[in-house]
């Protein structure tokens, strides 16, 4: 593990040329954390329901696997809290080494699990128990990788330098879906016996080199100079969750403005892809038209991150959100129409809208703390709000169309509601983007 004190080179050159190694460096670590977490969903979607819960009626074996599904969000917060509290008392560096350990094992010991018809429900419990390991892994792993990209970055460009973390998301699913997507071109039973194993014990080698790269980088330079001035000082280390704690404002803002973001962002690869399959469309080809429009997305990521730095976070996530609520409709029309062109279409809208609350997100939530306790508070408020908005979600969507008679009016009026209470609670946040990070507070 690194120490706290390394600096970044003293040249301007230099400096931005290790800010560059430490961008590209959270951006392949959020892609491999995000091919382990998402690639879940997507398995909870394809695969779960009749591995784990075999003999159900096919709804409630999905709501079940969507059950599971909310265990790793639930986990999270508490991931946030451990590598958060080491993060700011030890440093970023050595945080996101172990929780890209703990992340790739626990995928890989997945793809092991027997299934139901081996050994009955203990499969699902073995499944719910490495989900929550899953949980507290990516708990720890966004915050230190937001962090080290927003403190290594020129202060004019910090939303872009974060959305490079937030970019990981969907090229870690467009990963996981065309992996698991090409498995499920096998035969139905050979897909479910042992196809869909592949995709995780893959998690294994991106491991490998998701290590290597993360061991190259130094200390976050923000970091490092406020636990020296500390030292100076003979200042008393605060516990960090305390800290945040103390001043609870900008964690509750976080939780709810954040929310409908990752409810919008769930429920793609979720019940959106069971749902057009349900409708006609065949399974590989939703998989991969989800694939392509998360490929697009990525790119609008990076500019909805861009354009928070020049019109600020809260405008540019304000429109995304007002957007998706006028395009959810059309997006289920799209989905349940059969057609793998118009699905591919419905997912590309619906990721380009998303990207312009999500590129900003990372920088918008980090800057509302100190750096004595940003980690903390950036990656508990980051992942309460993923609890309270993805955890549940697709299990509730799915109950709201199943208990409806399948309509899907229920489903657009809750996430309706939903984002609109976000773009309640991003109005009510201060604005970020000109915050000193060097202010310990």
């Amino acid at each position: 593990m690194s120490g706290h004190t390394t600096l970044a080179p003293a040249g301007t050159a230099a400096k931005r040329k290790e800010a560059r190694t430490v961008i590209l460096s959270s951006y392949l670590g959020s892609t491999i954390e995000f091919y382990d977490f998402l690639l879940y969903a997507t398995a909870a979607a394809v695969a779960f329901p009749k591995v784990f819960f075999a003999g159900t009626d096919e709804w409630v074996g999905v709501v079940a696997a969507y059950a599971t599904f909310a265990a790793g969000y639930v986990a999270r917060p508490l991931g946030g809290v451990i590598f958060g509290h080491f993060g700011d008392k030890v440093g970023r560096k050595g945080m996101l080494i172990i929780s890209m350990a703990m992340m790739g094992i626990a995928s890989t010991l997945i793809g092991l699990i027997p299934g139901a018809g081996v050994i009955g429900p203990w499969g699902a419990v073995i499944l719910v128990l490495l989900r929550v390991c899953q949980g507290i892994a990516v708990g720890g792993e966004w915050g230190g990788a937001a962090l080290m990209a927003l403190e290594h970055a020129d202060p004019k460009r910090r939303g872009f330098a974060a959305s490079f973390v937030n970019a990981g998301a969907p090229t870690g699913a467009v990963l996981g879906t065309l992996v698991m997507g090409a498995f499920s071109a096998l035969p139905q039973d050979a897909f479910l016996a042992w196809g869909w194993r592949v995709p995780f014990l893959l998690s294994f080698v991106l491991l490998i080199v998701g290590l290597f790269v993360r061991l190259r980088v130094s200390e976050s330079p923000i970091f490092a100079e406020a636990v020296a001035k500390e030292s100076v000082q003979g200042a008393k280390r605060k516990i960090p969750l305390l800290e945040v704690l103390r001043r609870p404002k900008a964690l509750i803002m976080i939780m709810f403005a954040g929310a409908a973001g990752f409810g919008l962002q769930v429920v793609l690869p979720t019940f959106s892809v069971t749902y057009a399959v349900s409708k006609g469309a065949p399974q590989q080809g939703v998989l991969y038209a989800f694939a392509g429009a998360s490929a697009i997305s990525i790119i609008f990521v990076l500019l909805g991150g861009r354009l928070s730095d020049r019109f600020g976070r809260r405008p540019v996530m304000i429109a995304g959100l007002a957007l998706f609520i006028a395009y959810l409709f059309p997006m289920f029309g799209m989905l349940g129409s059969g057609n793998v062109g118009l699905v591919f279409l419905a997912f590309t809208v619906a990721l380009i809208l998303h990207s312009s609350l999500y590129g900003p997100l990372a920088a918008f939530v980090s800057e509302q703390f100190g750096t004595t306790s940003r980690y903390t508070g950036a990656a508990v408020g980051y992942q309460l709000a993923t609890l309270i908005g993805a955890g549940f979600t697709p299990g509730i969507v799915a109950g709201l169309y199943k208990d409806s008679g399948q309509n899907i009016l229920p489903v657009v009026v809750f996430l309706s509601a939903m984002a609109l209470v976000s773009i309640v609670f991003i109005a009510l946040t201060r604005e970020s983007k000109n915050n000193d990070l060097t202010t310990v507070r």
